[in-house]
């Protein structure tokens, strides 16, 4: 909705009702919503292959490495001379001729580690490979810039570590009234029986009520500000697309959140990987094309960008079990209404150059781009979340 818009609607209500008090709270949801840069993150877990997802359908040595694995060129979803979309990804497509996607193609990290459990560590820590974080850089963010713990939610039973912090943890909830009812249970509360934060410092009862307080209040605000916006789009029936309508309904409802975090898992395509990885990326692209128009509808896809990682990418050479073992650098998509170099960003990967161990060279280092993100989108130093400084790119 534009601004014009609720300006007329705050005078109507004004002339109708005069309430001041009640004008002044709509232009303040109305600020909330307009203006107001939003993140979203979405993990593919499992280790995505990126060569069967943004296609190298001109490439000799994709075909010859991959049998019985490499997409068809007659399948291939072109949108060049030289690189097209696996035929799961049509709406992706759409988003790509409307100037709303990027593909930023070799990212990865120096001394690549094929471990699912700590690669994810260092995507989500933005650690050098051989150092161990216990924050994650999205926690970090809140250290230094969060008001509350909900200006950084996860779509999800628990919170990942990306949005853990020193100091300031993100609130993780799969269904915001659910996580409201839970904190008015009465176990809850026999643990809480103090009720407020007053009765906290004068009975010093330390970090843990203060944190619980902090959950009460958060699980409050969250569902009494979501529950006043309902999509009328027809999301996928799968977990990935709840994941995607409870976060649009979340940004369309004007709560004060920075960051979303969402995640797709089984990817890890070591056997039989066609029809797995086939059925994943459709429900991966057809949630994020609802997604985006559920945004639209609302005017606040303008204001939303939206990235897309895997915690590292696949052989170049198909295995013997018609699969694909752990790589190493990968593609990553950004999606947005304010990209400034939509398509793709960088040239494709190198099959006929690859590394010792028959992997894609790395080109861009993911904390590239998340620097970029912190400085030039959510408008913070990037150094002191990332605790380095990393050269940014220019795709917004």
């Amino acid at each position: 909705m534009d601004r014009r818009k609720f300006i007329k609607q705050s005078s109507l209500a004004s002339s109708l009702f005069f309430v001041p008090s009640f004008v002044k709270a709509f232009e303040e949801v109305a600020s909330s919503r307009l203006g107001y840069k939003r993140l979203v993150i979405i993990q593919l877990s499992g280790g995505n292959d990126g060569l069967n997802t943004v296609v190298p359908y001109r490439n000799d040595i994709y075909y010859k490495e991959r049998p019985n694995l490499a997409i068809p060129k007659s399948d291939v979803i072109k949108l060049n001379d030289e690189l097209g979309l696996h035929p799961s990804l049509t709406p992706l497509k759409r988003l790509y001729d409307n100037g709303h996607l990027s593909v930023i193609n070799n990212v990865g990290y120096p001394n690549p580690v094929r471990s699912h459990f700590r690669s994810m560590d260092i995507w989500q820590t933005a650690s050098d490979s051989d150092t161990f974080s216990q924050s994650g850089w999205l926690g970090r963010y809140l250290d230094n810039y969060g008001k509350q713990p909900y200006s950084a939610i996860e779509v999800d039973e628990s919170l990942s570590l990306a949005m853990k912090g020193e100091r300031f943890n993100g609130i993780a909830t799969q269904n915001p009234k659910t996580l409201y009812n839970l904190t008015k249970d009465p176990y809850f509360q026999n643990i809480n029986p103090m009720g407020n934060e007053a009765h906290l410092s004068e009975h010093n009862l330390g970090y843990l009520y203060k944190t619980m307080i902090e959950a009460q209040s958060s699980a409050k605000y969250i569902f009494e500000t979501s529950k006043t916006v309902n999509t009328l789009k027809a999301y996928p029936n799968n977990s990935f697309g709840k994941q995607m309508k409870t976060t649009a309904q979340f940004i369309n409802s004007g709560i004060d959140t920075k960051v979303f975090y969402t995640s797709l898992g089984g990817f890890d395509t070591h056997v039989n990987q066609l029809n797995a990885q086939k059925r994943l990326l459709k429900m991966y692209a057809e949630s994020i094309e609802v997604f985006v128009e559920d945004l639209k509808a609302e005017g606040t896809f303008k204001d939303t960008l939206i990235i897309t990682f895997s915690e590292f990418g696949r052989r170049v050479k198909q295995n013997a079990n018609v699969g694909t073992d752990h790589g190493t650098a990968n593609n990553v998509f950004v999606v947005g209404e304010q990209l400034k170099r939509p398509g793709f960003y960088n040239e494709a990967p190198k099959l006929g150059d690859l590394d010792d161990n028959g992997d894609i060279k790395f080109e861009i280092d993911f904390r590239s781009i998340y620097a970029t993100v912190l400085d030039k989108w959510l408008e913070v130093n990037d150094k002191t979340v990332l605790n380095k400084s990393f050269s940014q790119l220019d795709f917004i």
